[in-house]
């Protein structure tokens, strides 16, 4: 385990030693296409962990349900509450995308 963990911050290491010999005067022009691409990758992470959440919590909320009928109000309001702060996380995302690529 040891030697595998050595073996790729060495790989690391060799493949970053170009990025620190580039030359700082073309970096500037593509710069800003890096904002976007990482905008991209932000956004399509933060929607994907929040439709793997959402499904687990409706999941676990119909499972609670079909074991405890009497509890179902409870449950479904814990469950909205839920998703709504769920998705907020993808929301605060487009917020900062847009404050970052605006």
């Amino acid at each position: 385990m040891r030697f595998k963990t050595m073996l790729i911050l060495l790989a690391l290491f060799a493949l970053a030693a170009p990025l620190f010999a580039a030359d700082t005067a073309a970096a500037g022009a593509s710069e800003k296409q890096w904002i976007y691409i990482s905008a991209g990758f932000s956004m399509a992470i933060a929607s994907g962990l929040c439709g793997l959440a959402q499904a687990k919590a409706v999941a676990a909320a119909a499972e609670g349900m079909a074991r405890n009928p009497g509890a179902s109000a409870a449950i479904r309001f814990a469950l909205i509450l839920g998703l709504a702060l769920i998705e907020s996380l993808a929301l605060y995302t487009l917020v900062i995308i847009f404050a970052k690529v605006g």
